[in-house]
C-alpha cells in the first residue's frame, strides 16, 4: 500500500470504504481473484443499535423532516453512504428523510431499502444544476445555478426522472446536465414542492449578490413557473456570521409573496465526525490541496443531520414579523394541507420489506404525518 502509508491490511481498507453489507460471496470462499457470485447486493441489514422501526419509536417532541440531504452518490460533494444517511436519520428520531442528489436518482434505491429497514419514512427530489458550461470537476466553486425538486408523489417522482434524464442527454457530455427553469416548468404538473435551495438557488443568490428587489424577482419567477403552492423558502444555518440575516431576509421575501418557509440544514453527510472526510472529496473535486481550498471550505462541521430539537435549539429562532406573534421555521415536515383540515400534511413514500411502494393521500398505507400550523 505504500512506504508511507499507515499499517492497515487491505481487509481493513475494504471493510472502511463498503457500505455495512455482506459480501456477494459464500462462507469459505477465498474473496481473492475468484469471479462474482452474485450480480445482486446483498439484503440491507441495519446494525443492532438501529432496528426497524427505530425511527417511529424514538421519535422527539419536537417533529421535523430533513428535505434537502446529499448523500456520496451527489459524487464528491456528499460523505455519506444512503444507508449511513437513513440509519443517523432513525436515531435522530426524524419523521422523514429527504434524498435530493445532484442531478440524478442513483441513491434512492439503497436509500429506500435502508429507511425501510429502519422504519423511516422517504421523500425522493434531486437537487438541479442550471446554466451549466461545462464539467464542474476542476473548479473550486461550481458554477451555475441549483433548484431542489421533490416529489410529492410516485408521479412526480416520474416526471422528476423524465427531466433528469432529458438534462443529462441534453448536456452531450458527462457532469454537464443541460435544463431550464421553462422546461421544468412544462414537466411538474403540480406534483412537485420545489425549494429555493442553497446558496447557489437562484433566490439566496440575487439576494446575497444584488439584494432583496432581485431576489423577490427570481422567488416571483419560480411562482410563476411552478405555482404558489408548490414553492417553498428554504432556510438553513451553518454557523457562518450572515445566516441569521440572510435567514431573515428570506422569511420577509417568503411572506410578502405569500410562499411557504421550511428551514433545513443542507446536510452533506450523516454526522459531524464525517467534516473530514467532506473536505478531503472537496478538495479531490477541485482537483486542490487542503491547503489551496481552504477558503472555500466550511469553517465549521454543521452540515449533517440534526434532530428537529437540535434544530429548534441550536440552528434557528422565531421570527417576530408575522402579525400577531412569533412563527417559527424550523419544522420542514410541514408543507401542504392536502385535506383542508387546517393541518399540514405531509405524504410520504414508505418501501417495505415485499418492495412495495405504497403512497396515497388517505393514508391507507402509506406514511401520513399531520403537525399543526
Amino acid at each position: 500500500m505504500g512506504f508511507n502509508n499507515p499499517g492497515m491490511t487491505w481487509a481493513e481498507f475494504e471493510r472502511r470504504l463498503s457500505d455495512g453489507r455482506a459480501r456477494n460471496h459464500p462462507p469459505n470462499a477465498n474473496g481473492g481473484d475468484s469471479p462474482a457470485w452474485s450480480a445482486k447486493r446483498q439484503p440491507y441489514r441495519p446494525p443492532p443499535a438501529v432496528d426497524r422501526g427505530s425511527a417511529r419509536t424514538s421519535r422527539p417532541a419536537v417533529p421535523y423532516a430533513e428535505l434537502h440531504c446529499h448523500s456520496n452518490f451527489s459524487f464528491l460533494d456528499g460523505a455519506s453512504h444512503p444507508e449511513e444517511l437513513a440509519e443517523e436519520a432513525a436515531r435522530l428520531g426524524l419523521a422523514a428523510l429527504a434524498l435530493t442528489d445532484h442531478d440524478g436518482m442513483y441513491g434512492v434505491v439503497r436509500f429506500a431499502e435502508a429507511a425501510g429497514a429502519v422504519g423511516l419514512a422517504t421523500v425522493f427530489g434531486a437537487e438541479l444544476s442550471l446554466g451549466l458550461t461545462r464539467p464542474q470537476n476542476g473548479v473550486a466553486d461550481p458554477e451555475g445555478r441549483h433548484l431542489v425538486v421533490l416529489a410529492r408523489d410516485p408521479q412526480g417522482y416520474a416526471r422528476l426522472c423524465r427531466a433528469v434524464s432529458e438534462a443529462q442527454l441534453a448536456g452531450r457530455e458527462k457532469g454537464r446536465p443541460e435544463t431550464t427553469m421553462e422546461a421544468l416548468a412544462t414537466l411538474h404538473g403540480g406534483h412537485w414542492l420545489v425549494l429555493t435551495g442553497c446558496r447557489k438557488g437562484t433566490v439566496p443568490a440575487a439576494l446575497t449578490g444584488e439584494g432583496p428587489s432581485a431576489a423577490a424577482r427570481q422567488l416571483a419567477r419560480l411562482v410563476e413557473a411552478f405555482g404558489r403552492d408548490n414553492v417553498a423558502v428554504e432556510v438553513w444555518d451553518h454557523g457562518d456570521p450572515l445566516d441569521s440575516a440572510r435567514n431573515d431576509a428570506l422569511v420577509e421575501l417568503a411572506l410578502s409573496q405569500r410562499v411557504e418557509v421550511v428551514g433545513t440544514n443542507n446536510v452533506h453527510y450523516a454526522t459531524a465526525e464525517r467534516r473530514r472526510l467532506a473536505t478531503a472529496l472537496a478538495a479531490v473535486r477541485a482537483r486542490r490541496s487542503l491547503d489551496e481550498m481552504d477558503g472555500w471550505l466550511p469553517p465549521a462541521a454543521c452540515a449533517h443531520l440534526r434532530s428537529g430539537a437540535e434544530m429548534t435549539a441550536a440552528a434557528f429562532r422565531p421570527v417576530e414579523i408575522v402579525p400577531g406573534g412569533e412563527r417559527w421555521y424550523t419544522n420542514a415536515a410541514t408543507f401542504a394541507d392536502v385535506d383542508g383540515d387546517g393541518h399540514a400534511d405531509l405524504i410520504v413514500a414508505n418501501y417495505f420489506e415485499d418492495g412495495a411502494h405504497i403512497l396515497d393521500a388517505n393514508g391507507s398505507g402509506s406514511e401520513h404525518m399531520q403537525h399543526s400550523m
